[in-house]
């Protein structure tokens, strides 16, 4: 079994978590960074899991996704405040299940496995996705392959 990872940094965005009682619930932001850890059983024919020069359309949906974005959660009772917001050009809304650091690695495990079958045909998957906030905090989500023919 063969591991890489790859890390993407400086992606400057706003969120919150409209559920906390203390200051999460206020809109407050993060330079976030993303590090995905891949798993092959064979080298591609560079002799490596996978060729990070390939992930220019990737790092392009992280860039639309992230980059100077406002995450809101689906089911944030203002999300129709933030939908005007966005409307009105005053910001970049995006909406995911759980903006939370273990919400946003989730999402984005599945969004790099989708990527990776297109672009490796399974040969590689990512089985690890870390988001970062800061230096102190970071949430992960960690989910295998559960049989060796296809990723989850």
């Amino acid at each position: 079994m063969f591991i890489s990872t790859k890390k993407f940094t400086g992606y400057p965005c706003a969120h919150r978590q409209w559920r906390d009682e203390g200051h999460c619930k206020f809109i407050h932001g993060y330079s976030r960074e993303f590090t995905f850890w891949f798993k092959a059983n064979s080298l591609d024919d560079k002799s490596w899991v996978m060729d990070f020069g390939g992930f220019k359309d990737f790092k392009l949906f992280l860039d639309d996704t992230f980059d100077h974005s406002c995450l809101i959660n689906n089911d944030d009772p203002e999300l129709p405040l933030f939908r005007e917001m966005d409307k009105k050009g005053i910001l970049k809304l995006r909406t995911l299940d759980n903006v939370g650091m273990e919400g946003t690695s989730l999402f984005l495990h599945h969004k790099m496995n989708e990527y990776l079958q297109l672009k490796t045909a399974g040969r590689v998957w990512c089985f690890r996705v870390e988001t970062r906030e800061n230096e102190k905090n970071s949430g992960l989500y960690e989910e295998d392959r559960l049989d060796k023919g296809s990723p989850v």
